[in-house]
């Protein structure tokens, strides 16, 4: 079984029924770790290696809002109404995350959220260049600009009172598209400067999505241009790494004990 067909059948398993198959919950930790992909893009062209995709080191639309559908398609995002206005096609754009011979080279990823104050997960960095010297290489620039990244875990929420009281928040260029469950959360499509947006765990509620319960995350990135990368993420969800490939359990146990346990240790801590 794949680890996405393993996510896929899994989306109900709480932070309690991990724990009981051994995977950890960085819930209680003092970070948490998401995996996934980057891939690299040429930027120009690399004769024999490489064919450079218009979106890369291309136009500059600004945010564009819409460019992917509003929920995931065996796991990956999809044209929208506004591809044009943010891609140079939906063709193309069909090869940034996944692996495109001739196009994109990949590498494993991972990024990790640091716990401070207790209780609120963060991730900054204004000079994001993870895979600098790497793949394509830097191509003559100062960094390797031209890359995508999708990133994995899961999340979940408590919901103590009424109001928004849980959030997740991010700051950065170009594109980035979060989905919870396969629906779209945060939409920041198109090549632009730093721009920011967030979520609640009352938008998680709107979209059917219930307390105690932990989703897929899924973190879709394009770096697409020279100048700058920014990628800031700040969240009071509870956070966990992406599910290992364990066995399948008879049930899902469906259990607030460990959302009640990391609402105690915040207060405790608080």
């Amino acid at each position: 079984m794949t680890l996405k067909n393993n996510r896929l059948k899994r989306t109900a398993l709480t932070t309690f029924a991990l724990i009981g198959l051994g995977v950890t919950s960085a819930s209680f930790a003092a970070s948490v770790t998401l995996s996934g992909t980057i891939r690299d893009f040429c930027a120009p062209s690399i004769a024999g290696s490489c064919t450079q995709l218009s979106d890369f080191e291309g136009a500059i639309p600004g945010v564009v809002t819409g460019m992917v559908a509003p929920t995931l398609t065996a796991g990956l995002p999809t044209p929208g109404p506004s591809i044009g206005a943010g891609a140079s096609s939906s063709a193309n754009f069909a090869k940034w995350f996944v692996d495109s011979p001739g196009f994109n080279l990949s590498t494993p990823t991972s990024l990790t959220l640091t716990e401070g104050p207790p209780g609120t997960y963060k991730y900054s960095n204004s000079s994001f260049f993870p895979i600098d010297g790497l793949l394509y290489g830097n191509q003559g620039r100062t960094h390797n600009y031209h890359f995508t990244m999708h990133l994995e875990g899961q999340v979940a929420f408590s919901d103590p009172t009424p109001g928004a009281d849980r959030s997740f928040s991010f700051t950065g260029d170009d594109d980035l598209w979060i989905f919870v469950d396969g629906k779209l959360m945060m939409d920041l499509g198109g090549v632009h400067g730093a721009a920011s947006s967030s979520f609640t765990e009352e938008d998680l509620k709107a979209k059917g999505l219930v307390a105690g319960t932990l989703y897929d995350l899924d973190i879709f990135f394009a770096e697409r241009h020279t100048s700058e990368s920014n990628f800031a993420i700040t969240t009071t969800l509870e956070v966990a790494a992406p599910p290992s490939e364990v066995p399948e359990p008879a049930t899902s146990l469906l259990s607030l004990a460990a959302l009640g346990a990391l609402a105690a240790r915040r207060r405790q801590r608080g």
